[in-house]
């Protein structure tokens, strides 16, 4: 056995424990990523797990031998022994292969699914006459598994990682408040806090240790003075004069530049019919229907839903009092659609263009010809059609076309809150001297953390306290001192992989977005010796400021293909250069995508057909046909 060699892993790989059969460690071989960045906790737990694995393959070894030895022997009690001294897998195979009782605590798969539903297999089933004979019974057993869990202290460095700067100083203030073990390093030219004096009273007077007399009433006063203490009263540093003002202004910035409520369609509109000398029932269905369009201004519930129930008191017909608020609908709905902005209330689209056609406008007949029944023609470049069925030109066309075009097909939107996110980058660059482009984080605003020394004192002075008071105290410390080095991790590892990132896009900084270079996640994540998740999670919602202006670091990420001479090219580069070809295009004659595809491959692209179409319509080109201009054509 000592002639046969096993490797155990832990983490994928990350540690390697070489072991001869005999189970004596021969090699442990550690990457050395993790021995840079100090994961002492991490290579203790991959190595428990590569010595553990290293084992199991020992003792599976072990029971291949002694099968060979054995043979075919049935040897009474030898599935228990093999079932205790090498586990439970190892014992399963050993049973089937000798042809032994299993004891209960062998089960199959399926018998562990029967025993989970309550019962289990623990006899011999034989088949008499025809009949599956089966003692069923209930029983427990246990079960040995091995599998990577990890630690609290793993998952906050990994969720640290993960947040963007703001998010982090959150994520700080809120552990300031809620770990009493962490504390933050006051602001260099802040003032001290100082106590105020206080002046004695009347009869009061220091404590003087006298070495002629014993001081009794001296020492009684010292003994009654935690009376006169509050009970908050703690030996730990109090917020400086000028933190409490920094803290007090922020807040009232933040309360001053809150941006008020905006005024929404419905309220626009809810004003504009206050003006209005309506009947009550009237002006309550209008404020109904109002309250019924979408965020585009269009109603889209027929009317008949907006209709109040029929009154269980009614007296007279029920379909009559329907139509009679169906009529009162329509009138209200005149009144909606002729309210600010023109379009509002309507149905459709057709009907919200022919509502804001400008009365006495000198192409309005023609204009509502083409809307009513023209749409559609002209949406998909159907001119020469439009022009045999209306007899008009296609300048005049075209002409009317523009006018429409200036009408409004969401009159809403304009009411649609439209919050523009706040962009904090997390990363700067700047040029040193040499012309090299350097990263600089953005982390001066996050304040210096360090564990409490006054609680550090006090988890050694609290050998007379109870257990729960010093474990309590010990977690917090551990969690305070894994926040620190979390965050120190998370700037370490976010510096390396921009400036791996900015390394390689040298040439879309200096030429511009024609010049990004194809790059993967796993490139870099070879580059810095980390995993690819670690990258993931490092430029995940973060953003860097460059002189070409502000990027997410996702945006550095592209894939791309291959020239015609072997070269890789981007697939942003080759978006640009479809747009390019489309705009120098001759619009009497657009190219098709299989032209497109020609005109690709003479500027060294080769792509396929439903690439450029995937493209076109991702960048929002029209196809040939509606690229066509019929007037330039004539021409």
């Amino acid at each position: 056995m000592k002639s046969l060699r096993v490797t155990g892993e832990g983490g994928g790989g990350m540690v390697q424990i070489d072991m001869t059969g005999a189970q004596e460690v021969l090699a442990v071989r550690v990457d050395p990523g993790l021995v840079e960045r100090g994961e002492r906790e991490m290579i203790e737990d991959l190595t428990v797990a590569a010595m553990n694995d290293a084992i199991e393959k020992a003792r599976v070894l072990h029971a291949e031998a002694m099968q060979e030895v054995t043979g075919g022997m049935n040897l009474p009690g030898m599935s228990d022994m093999l079932g205790k001294r090498y586990g439970t897998r190892v014992a399963r195979a050993a049973a089937a292969d000798l042809n032994v009782y299993r004891p209960p605590w062998l089960f199959t798969r399926i018998e562990h699914q029967r025993r989970r539903q309550g019962l289990s297999c623990a006899g011999q089933a034989a088949h008499k006459g025809g009949t599956i004979i089966m003692r069923m019974s209930f029983g427990q057993s246990m079960q040995m598994a091995q599998k990577q869990v990890l630690a609290p202290r793993m998952i906050q460095s990994m969720e640290i990682l993960q947040l963007p700067i703001l998010a982090l100083q959150e994520r700080i203030e809120q552990e300031l408040q809620d770990n009493p073990c962490l504390e933050q390093v006051e602001p260099d030219g802040e003032d001290v806090y100082e106590p105020e004096r206080v002046e004695r009273e009347e009869g009061e007077r220091e404590l003087v240790v006298k070495e002629d007399s014993n001081n009794e009433d001296d020492f009684e006063r010292l003994v009654n003075m935690a009376e006169n203490l509050p009970d908050d009263y703690e030996e730990r540093s109090r917020p400086s004069q000028g933190q409490m003002e920094a803290d007090s202004d922020r807040a009232f910035d933040q309360m001053a530049n809150m941006t008020a409520r905006p005024e929404t369609l419905c309220d626009y509109l809810q004003h504009q019919l206050s003006w209005f000398n309506l009947e009550e029932e009237l002006r309550r269905m209008a404020e109904r229907i109002i309250y019924s369009l979408d965020t585009n201004g269009y109603l889209k519930s027929p009317l008949e839903e907006l209709l109040p129930p029929v009154p269980p008191d009614l007296n007279g017909n029920a379909d009559v009092y329907r139509k009679a608020q169906l009529e009162l609908a329509q009138k209200a709905l005149t009144v909606v659609q002729h309210l600010d902005p023109p379009g509002v209330g309507a149905r459709s689209l057709k009907e919200c263009l022919l509502l804001q056609l400008p009365p006495g406008h000198p192409f309005e007949p023609e204009m509502r010809v083409l809307i009513e029944s023209h749409l559609e023609d002209l949406q998909n470049n159907r001119l020469p059609q439009i022009s045999k069925k209306t007899g008009m030109s296609l300048d005049d066309i075209n002409e009317i076309w523009e006018e429409i075009r200036l009408l409004k097909p969401k009159p809403g939107a304009e009411f649609a809150e439209s919050s523009v996110p706040s962009v904090r980058p997390d990363v700067f660059l700047e040029k040193d001297d040499e012309g090299k482009y350097v990263v600089r984080l953005e982390d001066g605003d996050l304040p210096s953390l360090y564990v409490s020394p006054y609680y550090r004192k006090l988890l050694k002075q609290a050998a007379d306290a109870d257990e729960e008071t010093r474990e309590y105290i010990k977690r917090k410390i551990n969690s305070a001192q894994w926040l620190i080095e979390a965050i120190e991790q998370r700037r370490s590892t976010l510096s390396r992989v921009s400036q791996a990132i900015v390394d390689h896009q040298t040439r879309f900084l200096d030429e511009g977005p024609e010049s990004i270079e194809p790059l993967k996640m796993q490139q870099i994540a070879d580059r810095v010796h980390v995993h690819v998740t670690t990258v993931s999670r490092a430029v995940d919602d973060k953003w860097i400021q460059t002189p070409r202006g502000i990027f997410p670091l996702k945006r550095f990420f592209v894939g791309g293909t291959q020239n015609a001479d072997g070269e890789d090219v981007a697939w942003d580069v080759v978006r640009i250069k479809l747009q390019e070809i489309v705009d120098k295009e001759d619009k009497s004659k657009p190219l098709s995508d299989d032209a497109l595809v020609k005109e690709l491959a003479k500027a060294g692209i080769e792509v396929a057909r439903r690439t450029v179409t995937k493209y076109r319509k991702a960048m929002d080109i029209p196809s040939s046909r509606q690229r066509k201009d019929w007037a330039a054509e004539k021409k």
